[in-house]
């Protein structure tokens, strides 16, 4: 008693502040007193911790400070906020039952809480009547996973992977037709389809093909000329070189009029070609015919054809090819002044050997091949590596590592993701079937440090470029 007294006589010297604080208590005091008659149980508990609240606010309030406590002004203030905290979390008390709700069932009576034993929050929380709702927790897919899914999402529209390679096929018909009837004297094979939409490997889109003109020489008049002993040292170029010119002078061969300097120029052959397909052959008839709107790129350097139809955009690319000597030679020149070079295309043998490979072991590698490829096709700064790089590091992988199942799908696709660093690192990815031609001679330095910064922070995380 002498003790409250003498804090009663404190609160008193603070300017009057006391006697205010007195007359709040004497309140609470009858309020709390008088809570269960008027609110009931529930409504008395609500009330005594927010008068246990509002009263630990005011005492902290008049209480004097420690002045050599300096964390004592931040301690009240977070002091004060667990308190309001407290308010605000108090359970708010049931409404008033009307008269309708007392014929419902009551529910059975709570059962006394075992000493120990955890109180069963969920049945607590839970709205009268509502059902239990079991919630099922968040699932996180593997990369496995992923792949697999994303490669779904791969496959071409069943409308265009059947128009489009009929449409193609209706203007290689008609293409043949022209060169026969303007071109009689140059034998020219029969014109066949090829890309990846053939072989199985296409992406997103069929929307491009390639139409493959065959070039047919006389063996007895050409021979071929590696690109690596002439002056651009580069073994993935060929010269075709017009020999026996003593015995078989100029004009025995259909082609010698392409010759420049002895040697069948694919530069010559392709300027030849694009002008027949610009000036000479009736585009918009041909169209009309076939439903859809033909016009030829003029401004390409390639043979390049762009086909508008209801249902499909279509890119038909020209090639003239050479076979000879196991060889597959494309009149696709380097830029430059050397106009005489054949590109080697190995994308035959490529998709020969992958597919070999997986009926060998009922691999996956025309999955993943197939994945990487649209990767390469979305990401603007890996266009380049698409087709035959791509297919090289699964080819060089398949010689080291024997497990290809579709198990195995994210390690492989980890694995050619490291490989293909690796190799933009040095600059160099040789070719699976002749090492001494470098798949990456043709990229800038700048595409190079680009695709290797991409693929490189794809390692840690590959799920960025599904």
């Amino acid at each position: 008693m002498a003790a409250f007294w003498q804090q009663r006589g404190r609160r008193q010297e603070n300017g009057g502040l006391g006697s205010v604080i007195d007359g709040l208590g004497s309140v609470f005091d009858v309020l709390l007193a008088n809570a269960r008659l008027v609110l009931g149980v529930s409504g008395a508990a609500v009330l005594a911790i927010a008068t246990l609240a509002v009263k630990r606010l005011i005492d902290r309030a008049t209480s004097p400070r420690d002045e050599g406590d300096p964390k004592a002004e931040q301690k009240s203030l977070e002091e004060s906020w667990q308190d309001l905290a407290l308010i605000k979390t108090t359970p708010k008390p049931p409404k008033k039952q009307r008269r309708e709700d007392l014929s419902e069932p009551l529910l059975s009576p709570a059962r006394p809480l075992v000493p120990g034993e955890a109180p069963n929050l969920r049945g607590s929380s839970a709205p009268l009547g509502a059902p239990q709702v079991q919630s099922s927790p968040l699932r996180c897919l593997t990369l496995q996973e992923k792949l697999l899914s994303h490669s779904r999402q791969l496959a071409v529209p069943e409308i265009q992977v059947s128009l489009v390679p009929q449409l193609a096929r209706s203007i290689s018909t008609q293409l043949q037709n022209f060169l026969r009837s303007k071109c009689p004297e140059l034998p020219f094979g029969r014109l066949f389809l090829s890309g990846a939409l053939l072989d199985g490997l296409e992406v997103l889109a069929a929307d491009h093909i390639h139409l493959m003109l065959p070039v047919v020489l006389d063996a007895g008049l050409w021979s071929l000329i590696s690109g690596e002993d002439t002056v651009v040292r580069n073994p993935q170029y060929w010269m075709i070189k017009r020999i026996d010119l003593g015995y078989f002078p100029r004009g025995c061969s259909p082609w010698d009029r392409f010759i420049v300097g002895r040697y069948l120029s694919s530069s010559v052959l392709n300027e030849t070609l694009h002008k027949l397909l610009v000036a000479s052959i009736n585009w918009p008839a041909i169209g009309g015919l076939l439903g859809c709107a033909i016009h030829p790129v003029v401004a390409s350097r390639e043979l390049k054809l762009e086909v508008k139809h209801d249902q499909v955009d279509l890119s038909i690319t020209l090639f003239p090819v050479v076979e000879m000597e196991d060889k597959v030679l494309l009149a696709v020149p380097p830029e430059g002044l050397v106009e005489n070079l054949w590109l080697e295309s190995f994308s035959r043998a490529e998709v020969s050997r992958v597919k070999e490979l997986d009926a060998g072991d009922s691999g996956a590698r025309q999955l993943c091949l197939r994945i990487l490829n649209g990767v390469c096709r979305s990401q603007p700064s890996l266009h380049k590596l698409g087709g035959s790089p791509v297919t090289h590091v699964i080819l060089h992988l398949s010689d080291t590592t024997s497990d290809w199942a579709e198990e195995s799908l994210a390690d492989r696709f980890q694995q050619v993701l490291e490989e293909l660093v690796a190799s933009l690192e040095k600059g160099i990815l040789p070719s699976y079937f002749n090492p001494k031609i470098n798949l990456f001679s043709g990229l800038l330095e700048e595409e190079i440090d680009e695709m290797g910064f991409v693929l490189y922070r794809a390692i840690s995380e590959p799920e960025v470029l599904l």
